[in-house]
């Protein structure tokens, strides 16, 4: 089944098509039958740990590495055994792999000299992607002599000369410190808005993921778990899995029955826009700046109302902007609360007994397992709102 979402985002000819893509090697599955459409035009990240299939995926789409089963095309024709430069993609590779005896502008220059394009022709259109990556008046310069974020552009700019209909990168910041790579992320997004080409962006860091992408998809063991766009998918992940990988998750058991869901402590939850699963293994996940804290008098009665526990507080930690509270609740689960120095919030010490609670429409009901591959949870995106 695919999402409203996925299914609405290619509305004119997909720019890649995935369609049953596997790949394995001998008995190790790296990819398990991907479907997946992107749209002309759009940032898309795929985003996962280690190991998980993202860049096996992207070096199919780019031909430098053949799927055992399923299609891929691009814009609407078929490459899948097509090699690499039969592809109009370019590849921006974390080691960025510039030649290192040759200048800035002859780096990139390359490829269209490659092509036959005429020198004068060639060093204008370079120059022209120099200036839009920011490197005006570095062509004379060695790669050696850049820091890294530079090379990093120059690699961009490189790749964007030949004026692909897809760029690939993957992992392209993973050299770079987190000022730089912070940076670095505002620019790729103005650049991939100035050309308007389609962007596949392979990175294990959630943050670059949802800040850049217009829509994401999160891998795991080889399948697609979750896809859509980065609020969504933050604040109503499919399984588990995905809730925990992107952030802080607080995941809670619940028991189903005819009078609904509970917790442990027998207290009923609701959650916005959704009915009662039935089953078992079902758990509830809230965000830990979505949760609200109010000290408890010794002997007070038991908060009332859905939505609602109490816990002890074990650990305060004051991150300058934001403190963070670990708590735990009577049957054992730890939860992690957020809250923003604004100078009104109320005091928490360690030890002190808290209700917590939380708003309906911002917490969600988690699948017992990993839902099949590709089958993403349909969740429009206006209840991500």
């Amino acid at each position: 089944m695919t999402t409203p979402e996925a299914a609405a985002a290619p509305a004119a000819e997909a720019a890649i098509s995935l369609d049953g893509v596997s790949r394995r090697f001998g008995d190790s599955v790296a990819v398990e039958r991907i479907d997946l459409d992107l749209a002309a035009g759009e940032f898309f990240a795929l985003l996962g740990p280690s190991g998980c299939g993202k860049t096996t995926t992207l070096r199919m789409i780019g031909g430098f590495d053949l799927p055992t089963t399923g299609r891929i095309s691009l814009a609407g024709t078929d490459v899948t055994l097509l090699p690499p430069h039969r592809r109009d993609v370019n590849t921006v590779f974390q080691s960025y792999a510039l030649f290192p005896h040759l200048t800035v502008l002859d780096n990139v220059t390359f490829g269209l000299r490659r092509k036959g394009v005429a020198k004068a022709e060639a060093e204008r259109r370079a120059q022209e992607y120099l200036d839009l990556v920011g490197l005006t008046g570095f062509g004379a310069r060695r790669p050696l002599q850049l820091s890294g974020g530079q090379q990093q552009r120059v690699a961009l700019a490189r790749a964007l000369v030949n004026h692909p209909k897809v760029l690939l990168l993957d992992e392209p910041m993973g050299a770079l410190d987190a000022k730089i790579r912070k940076s670095m992320q505002v620019e790729l997004k103005r650049i991939q808005r100035e050309v308007g080409i389609t962007f596949l962006y392979v990175t294990h860091d959630q943050g670059e993921a949802m800040s850049m992408a217009d829509r994401l998809a999160v891998m795991n063991q080889g399948h697609v778990e979750d896809l859509g766009a980065p609020q969504r998918v933050y604040d109503r992940p499919a399984t588990q899995f995905v809730a925990e990988f992107l952030g802080t998750c607080n995941v809670l058991p619940v028991t189903t029955d005819a009078s609904g869901a509970r917790l442990p402590d027998g207290g009923l939850v609701a959650v916005a826009g959704a009915a009662t699963p039935t089953g078992t293994g079902w758990k509830i996940g809230i965000r830990p700046e979505k949760l609200q804290l109010l000290p408890l008098v010794a002997g007070a009665a038991a908060p009332a109302g859905p939505n609602r526990t109490t816990a002890t507080v074990t650990e305060v930690t004051f991150l300058g902007a934001s403190t963070e509270a670990a708590l735990i609740t009577p049957w054992g689960s730890v939860l992690h609360a957020f809250k923003q120095n604004i100078g009104t919030e109320t005091v928490i010490r360690p030890g002190d007994t808290v209700e917590v609670s939380w708003d309906a429409s911002q917490a969600f009901f988690l699948p017992p397992s990993a839902i099949p591959a590709n089958d993403p949870t349909s969740i429009p995106e206006t209840e991500a709102a």
